[in-house]
């Protein structure tokens, strides 16, 4: 039967020491840091996710955020290759462990760059945010990755915030929600729901009308439940002190047979 992994990594110890670029370094406190994403981790388990921990990078401040190592289309995993230098030793141990998941493994390769936080996929639209992290080069090479695949891939400016998955994510049926004062172009998505709050425009489909969000984001989940959706709540304080947010913390893996 096909299977929902999951893939996490804890924190590395030198945690506060994390890249910040649009955001005021603040203090992480990194034993509480750790008890979120260890209830971040069980909140997947409580709806179905297998979790797979990959081996701890903790030499890499930023390593937890591991949903920018790697991209998934299909059963094929595109080892991405950071804007941010400092970044780049992250990728290692996620590509051993999607190769042991039995993914196909492919690389974005010098000059491209790119993070997987600015990638969002709806349906077969795959969205690549062109931004600090990610260049053009790095765009046409996931058009080159995943377009032969069935998906179709649109190229997406992002000027406002860290990565596109910063501004947007989507719902079950396809709908790009967001924060506007974080969106470079609402336009650009052809059905595009405005949320109240920045922390509002990140969720993770847990399946079914279930979603993860922020505790930062209690409006947005009120309006998401008004809309029939379940919102499943994790406080993840920590990490969005580092840019973080629900969908950086794990990278889903859908529809790989056990």
């Amino acid at each position: 039967m096909p299977s929902k992994k999951a893939l996490i990594r804890r924190p590395s110890p030198r945690l506060a020491e994390g890249l910040v670029t649009h955001v005021e370094r603040g203090t992480v406190d990194v034993g509480l840091a750790l008890e979120q994403w260890e209830a971040y981790a069980e909140a997947l388990r409580a709806n179905g996710w297998e979790t797979v921990e990959v081996d701890p990078a903790d030499d890499c401040p930023d390593s937890v955020f591991v949903e920018d190592t790697v991209v998934m289309y299909r059963n094929v995993a595109l080892i991405a290759r950071s804007g941010a230098e400092s970044r780049r030793a992250e990728t290692a141990g996620v590509e051993e462990a999607v190769a042991r998941l039995g993914c196909s493994v492919n690389w974005i390769w010098e000059p491209g760059t790119l993070d997987g936080g600015d990638v969002l996929k709806a349906g077969d639209t795959v969205y690549v945010g062109r931004g600090g992290r990610t260049n053009a080069a790095g765009v046409q090479q996931v058009r080159e990755a995943f377009e032969p695949l069935g998906a179709r891939v649109v190229a997406v400016p992002v000027s406002k915030v860290l990565h596109l998955k910063s501004a947007v994510t989507a719902l079950p049926d396809g709908t790009v929600i967001g924060h506007i004062p974080k969106v470079d172009r609402p336009a650009l998505f052809p059905r595009f729901l405005s949320v109240p709050e920045e922390a509002g425009g990140h969720v993770v489909l847990l399946g079914g009308p279930r979603l993860l969000i922020s505790a930062s984001a209690p409006r947005t989940a009120d309006l998401l439940a008004d809309l029939g959706y379940e919102p499943v709540v994790v406080d993840i304080s920590e990490f969005e002190k580092l840019e973080g947010c629900v969908t950086c913390l794990s990278v889903r893996l859908r529809g790989l047979y056990a």
